[in-house]
């Protein structure tokens, strides 16, 4: 077969092409291929510690009646569960008052609502640590269901086992049905996938809140949240690049370990939501930050350039095997990665938003950048 010699444009295109497919490769191998063969998980530990629960919640009644008694009914030899009342203007302390009736193990305080005065979630957190009893902690939200009685078990056992200080887990969206909640659920996926790979290669940069656990211990030694508590969000990432470490750190995968939340009812909702966590990036070291902007813009122009070489028939021959190539291995570990963490057939999203998920969080990013509206934790 006679390939045409390429000119300065396609020699250009082809040079591209190949750095980003070697990109995207490695990254897959080096950051997702962990989670994709991550062994199972050790059974649970028969000799638990006391652990702490520590919930901050503001304006969270409707959430708290429905969800919390499936914290406080854990199956756990000793735990107690620290409720911090932000503030409330709804029945959040009435709520809480019932529980406490019901409840031997719930302790709550709560933080008088003061509007010449805004702090964000670190406060009523860092007051709910150190109400706290035990040494060994797991942090949730109000608006989270345990998937299971034994998500304190594995959690905490995660933590343990390995004679480690901080556990990611994962905080998944419920299934229903529509569009807007596949996206939810597969951008939490692929996130998921993103933080739990690069933990387990040895580079540990965020958590959610909604599902870590972590040490008295580490809390105290790192100073809480002092080196960033003029940020209203970063509880969970911005502690995370703090204190973690690759020897310190654990994952949990386990499907009985997810945390689960309300879904937000729209895509505007959503989006409100990603920009206060994604406003913590601006805050990420540059070795962490490098990889998780040129994931996504790499990701775009393989894409992008795949497209383009279609109308190239001389050289789509040589471009689109390749192509695929890095699709179907994209694929599997993304199977394999959905099968270890109980995620279900989620992967298959891949088709309708890999290429769409990088342009809708860079105008994220961008809003962010440009705009001065004040991220506030609701």
């Amino acid at each position: 077969m006679n390939i045409p010699q390429p000119n300065t444009l396609e020699i250009i295109a082809l040079s591209l092409m190949g750095f980003v497919w070697i990109w995207q490769f490695v990254f897959l191998l080096r950051r997702i291929r962990p989670v994709a063969l991550y062994q199972t998980e050790a059974p649970i530990s028969e000799s638990l510690p006391p652990v702490s629960v520590v919930i901050s919640a503001r304006n969270e009644a409707k959430n708290l009646e429905k969800f919390l008694p499936s914290v406080l009914e854990q199956d756990y030899p000793e735990f107690q569960v620290v409720v911090v009342n932000d503030g409330s203007e709804d029945e959040t302390d009435m709520v809480l008052a019932r529980f406490k009736a019901k409840y031997d193990n719930l302790y709550y305080t709560t933080i008088a609502p003061d509007k010449k005065f805004y702090h964000g979630k670190k406060l009523p957190l860092s007051l709910g640590i150190k109400a706290a009893k035990h040494e060994h902690m797991v942090m949730t939200d109000a608006d989270c269901q345990p998937s299971s009685e034994e998500w304190l078990r594995h959690m905490v056992s995660s933590l343990i086992q390995q004679d480690k200080e901080l556990t990611l887990g994962i905080g998944n969206y419920k299934k229903e049905k529509g569009l807007n909640n596949l996206w939810l659920r597969y951008d939490t996926f692929t996130i998921a996938m993103q933080y739990l790979g690069f933990a387990l290669s040895g580079k540990p940069y965020m958590a959610t809140g909604r599902n870590m656990a972590y040490t008295k211990t580490l809390f105290n030694r790192t100073k809480g949240f002092k080196k960033h508590i003029y940020i209203a969000s970063g509880d969970d990432d911005l502690f995370v690049q703090e204190a973690a470490t690759k020897s310190n750190t654990a994952v949990c995968l386990n499907s009985k370990a997810h945390t689960l939340s309300v879904p937000p009812r729209s895509f505007k909702k959503w989006k409100e939501q990603k920009q206060r966590h994604l406003s913590t990036s601006a805050h990420y070291s540059t070795g962490t930050k490098s990889p998780l902007i040129m994931e996504p813009l790499t990701r775009e122009l393989f894409w992008t350039l795949t497209v383009i070489f279609i109308f190239f028939p001389n050289f789509a021959t040589i471009v689109l095997p390749f192509s695929l190539l890095l699709l179907l291995f994209k694929l599997l570990l993304w199977k394999k990665a959905a099968d270890k963490t109980g995620m279900g057939k989620i992967f298959w999203g891949l088709f309708l938003f890999d290429i769409i998920q990088p342009i809708i969080l860079g105008f994220i990013h961008f809003e962010n950048l440009t705009g001065s509206k004040k991220r506030k934790w609701k």
